[in-house]
């Protein structure tokens, strides 16, 4: 999340990188990190109230509810 200590991002990355299985590929990382920051984003978005219900964004697409 933004304003995460430096130690909070590399002892999750460390728990990240040791979760992966012995053949993990770089691309698994990346994938993995890249996931770890969208949900990040998404809860601190939640936390500033930046959301949106869902029967709004159905109807902004024209979803049946």
């Amino acid at each position: 999340m933004p304003g995460m200590e430096t130690q909070d991002v590399k002892s999750a990355a460390q728990q990240l990188v040791d979760s992966l299985p012995d053949d993990a590929t770089w691309d698994d990382v990346m994938y993995r990190v890249y996931v770890r920051q969208a949900i990040d984003a998404g809860r601190q978005d939640a936390v500033e109230g930046r959301l949106v219900d869902v029967a709004e964004v159905r109807r902004q697409f024209g979803l049946m509810e």
